[in-house]
């Protein structure tokens, strides 16, 4: 049997943002990352908005990009003291996963962090609390979502939390909120946005319904993307708006091993971290190629590419290198390296930047073999269209790194 969850109302367009007035309740708890809504005054119009529909209203201010399991903590320990009805969290992805997170440990207070990564072992949640999600970049969609990402710095590890019970109730996309956002954060997001509609087109777990999601998110992202990157308003609520198809597809279609070797590089390197958006840029292509030997995901990556994006080729084969070709061309309008060895910190390409390596070879050497046993464990693995072991991780990691085709 197979399950399609959305949140129960989604508001979108300019103003969304103000659809916070209608809720009903008494305490709120706001939730948001760094400055930039603050600095906008989105942060300041959200809570002025719940005031004036009688909440009294508290803010946790301040999570940080890739939120860490301590962040978590301190905020659910912040609900407690607080008792809010709803939990409304503001920003980008991080924000967002840190709330979801929150909400889990302040319906269960004796939950730990490794009961939450059980996958769909969470136990139901609005006993205290709904939760309404207003995202602020294009890419994570966990305003729709089932997941939440939150990382253990002791471990270097990005975990998934992964269930039906944290889809948020509201989603609201306002696409004013990304009018001011980032050249680079946009690409990133974006990138995001189209692994997550091209892994879940090609998942076990995908339907017909996911499907209809996926393949209008990748047409709509490959069109507007580059344009929203020059800072393109009606091109970044297009944009905004993609991405949250792209969501809705991957929540219930899943993800795959791009997603897995993401989530285990991010954070285990001494010199930062791997933008979680330029990382799945970097694997997408290579994933395709390692998933091409798969019947039924060679034929679904040849559809997208003639079909969707209406490239060349009169065989299956064909198609998939020129889909390859495409991301790798995407990735170039958009600045974003090729692989791990021209990565340096933000995001941007070492050669031409002139800094350096975020990542030396022999740091990645030794420790491929604990991210490829990683990632095997990693929540988004199972549903990958072709079985993926830790031996195939290092490989398909090793040409990530040096961005060498995937021939295996």
């Amino acid at each position: 049997m197979g399950r399609f969850t959305n949140p129960r109302d989604l508001y979108f367009g300019e103003g969304a943002r103000h659809e916070v007035r209608n809720l009903k309740g008494s305490r709120a708890v706001i939730v948001s990352g760094g400055s930039s809504m603050r600095r906008g005054g989105f942060l300041q119009e959200i809570q002025a908005d719940l005031e004036s529909a009688g909440f009294e209203v508290r803010l946790f201010e301040g999570v940080e990009s890739d939120p860490s399991v301590e962040t978590v903590m301190r905020g659910a320990a912040f609900m407690a003291e607080f008792g809010p009805d709803w939990i409304v969290a503001i920003g980008g992805g991080s924000p967002i996963d840190a709330a979801k997170a929150m909400w889990i440990k302040y319906e269960y207070p004796d939950t730990t962090f490794e009961d939450m990564c059980k996958i769909f072992g969470i136990p139901e949640l609005r006993t205290k609390a709904h939760f309404c999600a207003i995202s602020s970049t294009s890419g994570t969609a966990t305003e729709v979502t089932a997941f939440s990402i939150i990382t253990d710095y002791e471990r270097g590890v990005k975990y998934p939390i992964a269930d039906f019970q944290i889809t948020p109730d509201i989603a609201i996309v306002d696409p004013e909120l990304t009018y001011t956002m980032p050249a680079k954060l946009c690409a990133h997001t974006g990138m995001d946005a189209l692994t997550h509609c091209i892994e879940a087109y090609v998942s076990t777990a995908a339907s017909m319904f996911t499907d209809a999601n996926a393949l209008h998110g990748i047409r709509e992202i490959t069109r507007w993307l580059p344009i929203s990157y020059t800072g393109d308003e009606l091109a970044r609520q297009r944009m905004h708006e993609a991405q949250c198809i792209a969501g809705i597809a991957f929540s219930s279609g899943l993800l795959g091993i791009v997603h897995s070797m993401a989530h285990k590089t991010g954070a285990v390197f001494e010199g930062g971290h791997i933008i979680h958006g330029a990382a799945n840029a970097m694997y997408l292509g290579k994933a395709i190629q390692w998933n091409s030997r798969d019947s039924r995901a060679r034929e679904r990556y040849a559809f997208v590419a003639k079909e969707v994006l209406h490239l060349g080729g009169t065989t299956d084969e064909q198609l998939v290198d020129g889909l390859v070709q495409a991301i790798r061309d995407l990735n170039d309008r958009l600045d974003i390296p090729q692989g791990i060895k021209d990565y340096a910190n933000g995001g941007i390409k070492a050669s031409d930047s002139g800094e350096a390596v975020m990542v030396p070879e022999k740091e990645f050497l030794a420790k491929l073999p604990s991210i490829a046993a990683n990632a095997v464990l990693d929540a988004c693995t199972p549903e990958n269209p072709r079985k993926t072991e830790a031996k195939d991780f290092e490989r398909i990691l090793t040409c990530c790194y040096h961005d060498e085709p995937v021939d295996f």
